[in-house]
């Protein structure tokens, strides 16, 4: 079982939520569970986590280079390229390594075979255990811009090993490429959120993206509940989305992840409710 927790606006909780679930789950089976951190841009969940890292391999795209000798400069490169990742000016040939989506298109089309592939490295993913917990996390290189091909190397990479185990997928926060890549699969997907406006305005992004688009099952968990007003509750019933849990505005719960302890290590009484969310989750997911 693969779920992905996401939200539609940052700060909502969403780490907090992941890494409560597979500290959870580490109590139902003897398979550990797997959590992965697609937030690459500031992967974070292994910061609750005394992770022992054993391995690491530096990931990227494959970007075209262009052997000269062969080239007749005839454009068709350019042509094909919709990230305009390749340009030819006279006799010459400007490769954009930041823009090139790793296609192969340039490759493909050239009638001189004079375009070969190299990797041009934008990240690193990394992973290793904390005893209980298998944990594997992505990691952008500062000033690169596309985070999708590393988050689409961590999820080759340990999706297939997991086996039975249950997965959690730590997503990036809003709507946008990222996370679409992170969610596109899962089984299910639970959209973290606030009882305020900015949470029930990007809850409605989130479901419109994961629901209406992906088709993939979701749910919602109300973080923070107590504050703001119950318009999400209003939307997540008209909507026929299920609140798996509400979770109180606990000053104690801002305390302890201040400084850097799981909910679930610092307050054991929450345990229960993460176990009944994975028992709902399971239900809907295997009927």
């Amino acid at each position: 079982m693969v779920i992905a927790v996401a939200s539609g606006k940052g700060g909502t909780g969403k780490t907090t939520v992941a890494v409560s679930l597979a500290m959870a789950a580490s109590r139902q089976s003897s398979a550990k569970p797997l959590l992965l951190d697609c937030d690459v841009e500031e992967p974070n969940s292994g910061l609750f986590l005394d992770i022992d890292y054993s391995t690491g391999r530096d990931t990227g795209v494959l970007v075209p280079e262009v052997d000269l000798d062969k080239c007749t400069y005839c454009g068709r490169c350019a042509e094909v390229c919709v990230w305009n990742a390749i340009a030819v000016a006279g006799e010459k040939v400007l490769v954009f390594r930041d823009l090139c989506h790793g296609c192969g298109s340039c490759s493909l089309v050239c009638p001189e075979d004079a375009i070969s592939e190299i990797t041009h490295v934008t990240g690193r993913i990394e992973g290793g255990t904390d005893g209980s917990i298998n944990f594997a996390r992505g990691i952008l290189n500062v000033g690169q811009a596309m985070p999708v091909p590393v988050i689409a190397s961590l999820l080759d990479e340990y999706l297939p090993e997991s086996g039975n185990s249950t997965v959690i997928i730590d997503s990036s926060p809003g709507t946008s490429c990222p996370v679409v890549e992170a969610v596109s699969r899962s089984d299910y997907v639970i959209l973290v959120t606030e009882p305020t406006p900015f949470g029930l305005h990007d809850l409605k992004a989130a479901v419109d993206v994961v629901v209406n688009q992906l088709h993939i099952p979701a749910g919602v968990i109300i973080n923070r509940d107590g504050i703001g007003n119950n318009e999400v509750e209003k939307y997540c019933q008209s909507a026929r989305l299920p609140i798996l849990a509400k979770i109180p505005m606990d000053r104690r719960i801002a305390e302890m992840l201040s400084e850097g302890i799981p909910l679930l290590r610092g307050l054991p009484e929450y345990r229960e409710l993460f176990l009944e969310i994975l028992a709902t989750v399971g239900k809907e997911v295997n009927p």
